[in-house]
């Protein structure tokens, strides 16, 4: 079936991202929602529950991908989707039913627990079956499939501003059961990953997967045998060499440096203080002297630069710039971006100026940064995290790295709303100080890992054990005591 079949695979999975993108959207937008205000009933602290609410749900993400690390390597990738599919329609009818506050509180975490399950399964599923010279494209599709729910989101939230009563915020919550029952049906057609068949012992299976996601022509069938070949010897040798235990992430110099690249891109892609616009924009907008509806407007408008950029990014550039170049781009700018508006806060105060130029430019800053951020950490971050762990230690590497991106997005959710309406400009220095040392640590370093086979990763790193001399050597061992046994026999 090759490309189309891929790219469709790829797609449908990151149903999954989507619905990470419109919650992070769409709470942006009812936390500024007066009915909502008046749901949770308590004014004086609603900075500190509102900023409970995001947070609930990052929480829950940590420990949705915490878990996810286990499912992923004894169910499989497939079953795991479905278990993020089953939780995600639990959580979304707790938050649009909810009676109290307390019942949305554990919808959010529910839910969010879901997202955390699919944020790192998509990502690490679409590695597995990408063709090395388009995975870049593929598993940036999860990025893009984030940015588009986190259209959607913006746009229903702004339509929704307009209904009266507690449909204002309990629609766009419930609208989330739509996605997440397609990905549950559809879920069941989706192959299984090959490597982790292998893995399992069915090489038939992983032979047939492979074979039809290469195509039906003989040289894609010949390229799909070899690369199978490789797939199955590279993973055999892993099995005899490595065990299954969290400590193999830092058990040699090679795989520490695997685990320091993966969480460290996931945790700068934090510091790019994205998801901190994502949740809060409608209030850094009214920060910048914008009424609730222009705010929300600018949001919504806001919210389509990023995938349209990013869409460009891995269809013509990822696969031929690679990773390394993007990611210290991207930090260098969010330095100038962060520094610019941080000036522009500090010099003309909404409270105290009505400079709709500075408005202005504030507002470019923060769309500046979305396409900044759409040309760097926003694919490469689900790309690199995923593909830099050998197939025995992905699963549990690329769940290590998501929590770490969700414990930073948990402490930014708590504690923006409060510093944005508190110390207001100043709050922007972090962001400025982080990505000035993110991109010395990039640049000394972040391997570039374009083009390459997840097997070849092994010569990128500087592995101690090659996974092929294992496999050569050992059977080399079974040949010698097999030819023992018959020198006794005899």
């Amino acid at each position: 079936m090759g490309v189309v079949y891929n790219v469709f695979l790829a797609t449908f999975c990151a149903i999954g991202s989507f619905l990470f993108g419109y919650d992070s959207g769409i709470i942006a937008s009812i936390i500024t929602f007066d009915s909502f205000k008046s749901f949770i009933s308590n004014p004086g602290s609603y900075d500190s529950l509102s900023g409970a609410v995001v947070s609930t749900f990052t929480g829950g993400c940590f420990l949705g991908a915490a878990l996810a690390g286990w499912t992923n390597d004894k169910l499989g990738r497939i079953r795991t989707v479905q278990i993020g599919a089953v939780l995600a329609l639990w959580g979304c009818a707790m938050q649009s039913g909810a009676n109290n506050f307390a019942c949305m509180l554990v919808g959010r975490i529910v839910a969010g627990f879901a997202i955390g399950v699919l944020s790192m399964t998509v990502p690490l599923y679409n590695t597995e079956t990408a063709p090395p010279k388009h995975r870049g494209f593929m598993v940036g599709l999860a990025q893009q499939m984030i940015g588009i729910g986190f259209i959607v989101a913006n746009w229903v939230g702004y339509g929704c501003q307009y209904l009266k009563g507690n449909a204002q915020w309990r629609l766009p919550l419930g609208l989330q059961l739509a996605p997440a029952l397609l990905l549950l049906v559809g879920s069941p057609f989706m192959p299984q990953s090959p490597r982790w068949l292998i893995e399992h012992g069915r090489d038939e299976e992983a032979l047939a997967v492979v074979r039809k996601l290469h195509g039906a022509s003989t040289d894609a069938q010949r390229a799909a045998d070899q690369e199978f070949a490789e797939m199955q010897g590279t993973i055999k040798a892993e099995l005899l060499v490595r065990s299954r235990s969290l400590s193999d992430l830092w058990a040699t110099r090679g795989m520490l440096r695997r685990t320091l690249v993966a969480v460290g891109v996931q945790v700068f892609g934090q510091f790019s203080g994205i998801n901190v616009i994502n949740y809060f924009g409608p209030s850094m907008y009214k920060a910048l002297g914008l009424s609730a509806g222009q705010s929300l407007l600018v949001q919504g408008i806001y919210g389509a630069v990023g995938p349209i950029t990013n869409f460009f990014f891995i269809t013509l550039i990822l696969d031929t710039v690679g990773r390394k170049k993007p990611l210290m781009f991207g930090a260098g700018s969010f330095v100038v971006t962060y520094s610019i508006l941080t000036a522009i806060v500090a010099s003309f105060p909404p409270d105290e100026s009505g400079n709709h130029s500075a408005q202005r430019a504030g507002i470019a800053m923060i769309f500046l940064t979305s396409i900044f951020f759409s040309l760097s950490f926003g694919p490469v971050s689900w790309v690199l995290a995923s593909e830099v762990f050998p197939t025995r230690t992905r699963s549990i590497g690329t769940s290590v790295a998501t929590c770490a991106n969700w414990a930073f997005n948990v402490l930014f959710s708590q504690v923006s709303n409060i510093a944005i309406n508190n110390i207001s400009w100043r709050y922007y220095l972090v962001f400025i100080c982080l990505n000035f040392v993110d991109f010395i640590i990039i640049g000394l370093f972040f391997p570039e890992t374009k083009g390459r086979t997840l097997e070849e990763m092994a010569e990128i790193f500087g592995d101690e054990v090659d996974a092929h001399d294992v496999l050569e050597s050992a059977q080399v061992h079974d040949k010698l005591d097999h030819d023992k046994l018959e020198d006794k026999s005899t």
